[in-house]
């Protein structure tokens, strides 16, 4: 027979047990499992969990553990030279929710660096998550709640400050990033989610992103100097009303990378159903370069358009140059998207185009509205070049894989023909089309050797 005393002493028993366990949960969260994190990455050279706090990196490297959360109010400081690599297992991504910032200011000389814990040689897309960076500026999504991010963060992102500001990026690589939570909920190389215009972004490369190099859902921030290279789906994609400005981009395909979901340039929507939902996604781009395989052997067939712009997005065109798509150059896709175009709401100015195949296009939705022929029509009208070989382009090397050179030669097209007019002062103004005129920006911070850099 079971007497109290037998039954006390399972019962004591049980509770001791169950509070080592409870001890054993509480330190995990503190550690980093989603809890805050009291530690010092100073001392433990460990990003993990959730900070409350500032946290101010001395230089050095340090690795990054699972989904690293700064909170509203808090600051994350990132010195020059500072490498960052995440822990493969756990598949890190670094989070500034709204109402945090990072000031990662790296040099021309000693750029930051976001990327793989693997040894060099064994690197691989999808390694780690990437940046997230959230605001609180607008989006065309409902406001309260406030969406969602993509990727399984559970953060939310927009609200209605013009001028928000997340922090600073600037001398920034960031490789072998992008992972899927599920299908269509991805993390990027970079993630901005209402980022605000108060935000400075410049100097920023993306290599072997997994996903999209950047994404934009919603907001208004500004950006200069990026570098998309060997990205797996799209360079630059505009979602949610986004309405920002960027300056100097290049974007090189690797003819070998590809992912299932079709990998553009830009791709660029209002939203997933095409509606009239405000603000419009209209992003104005300047002095940008995109560079496609230009019929390589290796080209994966989903390689697609230089630009992808759909479902009734709005968009500006300006300064750039578009060369070697395997299907096309300007793609128009939806009859709103056509229709803005039509009636110059949408503007593609002063630009080099060339493709392997129809350098304009619209789908049947388009096609209604506006035709092929009609948008080569309008845009040469206004000052826009069409090439039938990408050589007449007189680019360097543009097609080096391995040690592209973007550079206009002597003669090029391409140093002359700007035309700024009507644009506002964010934008320099330059004789040159394309992201290159006399002065190579990338010099000494942008790698295309990721794989064999010594970490």
């Amino acid at each position: 027979m079971t007497t109290l005393k037998q039954i006390l002493s399972v019962l004591t028993l049980f509770v001791f047990v169950t509070s080592c366990i409870q001890v054993d949960i509480n330190d995990s969260a503190s550690s980093g499992s989603g809890g805050t994190n009291p530690d010092d990455p100073n001392t433990t050279k460990i990003l993990v969990g959730s900070y409350e706090r500032n946290i101010t990196l001395a230089p050095g490297t340090y690795t990054l553990k699972g989904y690293v959360y700064f909170t509203a109010g808090t600051t994350l400081k990132i010195p020059a030279g500072t490498i960052i690599k995440s822990d493969v297992s756990q598949k890190g991504a670094l989070i500034i929710e709204r109402g945090a910032k990072i000031e990662a200011e790296g040099t021309a000389s000693s750029p930051i660096v976001f990327t793989s814990g693997k040894p060099a040689g064994t690197r691989s897309r999808g390694d780690w998550g990437g940046v997230i960076l959230l605001g609180n500026a607008p989006t065309n999504r409902p406001a309260s709640p406030a969406p969602l991010i993509e990727g399984g963060v559970d953060r939310r992102y927009g609200g209605s400050v013009v001028n928000d500001n997340s922090g600073i990026m600037r001398y920034c690589r960031i490789e072998w990033a992008g992972i899927a939570a599920e299908p269509g909920s991805e993390i990027n190389g970079l993630t901005l989610g209402g980022v605000g215009v108060g935000t400075t972004l410049e100097f920023i490369q993306i290599s072997y992103a997994n996903d999209d190099a950047f994404e934009l859902f919603g907001g208004n921030v500004n950006m200069k100097n990026l570098v998309c290279y060997a990205t797996s789906d799209d360079d630059l994609d505009f979602d949610f009303g986004y309405t920002g400005r960027i300056q100097y981009a290049v974007v090189q395909r690797r003819p070998e990378i590809a992912d299932t979901d079709a990998g553009n340039g830009v791709e660029a929507d209002n939203d997933g159903s095409g509606t009239a939902a405000l603000p419009y996604t209209r992003p104005v781009l300047s002095n940008i370069t995109w560079i496609g395989p230009n019929g390589d052997a290796a080209t994966q067939a989903n390689l697609n358009f230089a630009n992808r712009w759909r479902r009734a997005v709005r968009f500006e065109v300006r300064n750039s140059i578009m060369m070697g798509f395997p299907r096309g150059g300007l793609s128009l896709e939806s009859a709103s998207t056509a229709s803005a175009f039509r009636t110059d709401t949408s503007v593609f100015r002063n630009n080099l185009v060339h493709s392997l195949v129809d350098p304009y296009r619209v789908d049947a939705s388009a096609g209604a509205v506006i035709t092929a022929s009609e948008i080569r029509a309008k845009v040469e009208a206004a000052g826009t070049t069409t090439y039938a070989n990408a050589a007449e382009i007189q680019l360097e090397a543009p097609f080096n894989w391995d040690a592209p050179n973007f550079m206009p030669r002597a003669g090029s097209p391409a140093l002359t023909g700007a035309n700024f007019a009507g644009m506002d002062a964010f934008f320099t103004q330059v004789a040159f089309r394309g992201a290159f005129g006399p002065t190579n920006w990338t010099t000494g911070w942008v790698s295309y050797t990721p794989q064999s850099n010594p970490y």
